[in-house]
């Protein structure tokens, strides 16, 4: 089978100004076509109760979909690639969620993905400073999850080469569920002691970590000196982070260092940086593209809030290579004003939710 011409707007450069709609049509043609389609997608287009390629044309209608995204937990990954690449797609990876809920999702992050991901990202990363052509540290999950990969595209992606403290955030999470928290602190010290070799030994410039392993070494003083010591930008991903603990890294424990967050979904395949300035000391998040978009909705009527206002937040991925719509995801968020032009909603005071899908949400330090 060969490669079949996807509809231009799906392959338009990641920084051209597509108009969403557009986009949403071009991607139910793709993705539903029996000659382009998604097998998942076609598999599951009968019981839909409605024909996407000439029902779904706004971003608005992205909202017909059902929750099909827990059926990821156990399809075929071969069922996840489109028909149109014609068996030349080129896969970064397969990558699960975190587990938190039940048996992970699974999802593939495509090379032609992958490029508009990072191309995002380091727009992001210039805007806020952050450095080049110095090497990372991150502290966070490898295995089945996209972090590793994502922070090892972000270090070689700038000149710099990537330091890995491994962390397993379901043997964290599993401890905690047991009642095991002393074994869980032990863990976590074997897990800094390594951070601290690799920043005593090696150049480092940048750190990305969950926030609560970023709070536990600034309260180590001789790791926070070894930050301080050399660091430039700090991230910090995976868990939420209160205003006060952010306002205390920036201000006190980190001065005159790049402190900022980025937030995001292994099953909106995409992140997004936290804006520049705050907004009623909140950190905010604009969705990265037109591609994964944002809303944050009453759950009991499955209404967009306005802005101000609290509601869960739904994810929505529509792209060439995978359409993940209507994602309601394990976070409450505030909504807060978007910037003029911006497709989808904005999002502040992101935290999760106590219960999702019936189970008990335990995050952990990730």
């Amino acid at each position: 089978m060969t490669p079949r011409q996807a509809p231009a707007v799906l392959d338009a450069a990641f920084d051209a100004r597509v108009d969403p709609d557009e986009l949403v049509r071009a991607a139910m043609q793709w993705h539903f076509s029996p000659e382009t389609g998604t097998p998942f997608w076609l598999d599951r287009l009968p019981r839909l109760g409605f024909d996407p390629r000439t029902e779904v044309r706004t971003m608005d209608d992205l909202r017909m979909f059902p929750q099909l995204v827990d059926e990821l937990r156990r399809v075929p990954i071969e069922d996840l690639i489109p028909r149109g690449y014609g068996g030349s797609a080129e896969i970064i990876g397969v990558f699960e969620s975190g587990g938190t809920t039940g048996p992970p999702k699974r999802v593939l992050y495509f090379a032609d993905w992958m490029e508009r991901e990072m191309a995002g990202a380091m727009r992001a990363m210039d805007e806020r400073g952050y450095p080049r052509n110095v090497n990372w540290l991150s502290m966070g999950p490898s295995g089945p999850h996209d972090y590793a990969e994502l922070t090892a595209q972000h270090a070689r992606r700038r000149g710099g080469v990537r330091f890995a403290v491994d962390f397993d955030p379901r043997w964290v999470r599993l401890g905690l569920r047991q009642g095991r928290a002393e074994e869980i602190e032990r863990y976590l010290d074997h897990v800094l002691a390594q951070v601290a070799d690799v920043l005593s030994t090696q150049r480092v410039g940048a750190v990305q970590a969950p926030p609560p392993l970023l709070s536990r070494l600034a309260r180590d003083e001789r790791l926070a000196d070894l930050v301080r010591s050399q660091v430039k930008a700090i991230t910090w991903c995976g868990t939420s982070m209160d205003s006060d603990t952010r306002d205390l890294l920036r201000e006190d424990v980190f001065p005159g260092i790049r402190v900022y967050g980025l937030y995001g979904s292994t099953m909106a395949l995409g992140a997004a940086f936290e804006r520049p300035s705050t907004d009623n000391g909140d950190s905010v998040f604009d969705p990265p593209s037109a591609n994964v978009t944002y809303e944050v909705v009453d759950p009991a009527a499955g209404k967009p809030v306005a802005v101000g206002e609290t509601g869960r937040v739904v994810m929505h991925h529509v792209s060439k290579s995978a359409l993940l719509p209507n994602n309601l995801e394990r976070d409450v968020a505030r909504r807060a004003a978007e910037p003029d032009g911006q497709v989808s909603h904005s999002v502040a005071d992101v935290r999760p939710v106590e219960e999702f899908s019936g189970v008990p949400v335990i995050v952990g330090a990730y």
